[in-house]
């Protein structure tokens, strides 16, 4: 079964930092761009952040350029999201999804697939 897993949400105080892992099951990412996308209750899914297949390409929301940043472990078949300086109106389901394409040529939801589960991010005091 193809699939995305993602994991590393939690409670954190406004200002704090979290580590979120997506990784893929039963496909390889290699060849593919992944995005990091967010949803919170009543909202529409946003785009976060993309990173191309080789990992040298990254895009982000401008809201959160400066303070989260996305890698890829290709041969740990996972890709991170690293979110610092976290605010209160960043809670949200977390999710990861794959862009058929090299490149992040897209930052809307409908041009990726696959997705995992989600990761509850909560920031709160």
């Amino acid at each position: 079964q193809l699939q995305l897993v993602e994991s590393g949400g939690g409670l954190v105080q406004p200002g704090g930092s979290l580590r979120l892992t997506c990784t893929a099951s039963g496909f390889t990412l290699d060849y593919y761009a992944i995005g990091w996308f967010r949803q919170a209750p009543g909202k529409e899914r946003e785009g976060v952040s993309c990173i191309s297949s080789s990992g040298g390409g990254t895009n982000y929301t401008d809201s959160v350029k400066g303070r989260f940043t996305t890698s890829r472990d290709d041969a740990k078949n996972t890709v991170y999201l690293q979110m610092n300086s976290l605010k209160a109106e960043e809670t949200a389901v977390y999710y990861c999804g794959v862009h058929r394409a090299y490149y992040c040529s897209s930052d809307v939801s409908q041009d990726y697939d696959l997705w995992g589960q989600g990761t509850q991010v909560t920031v709160s005091s």
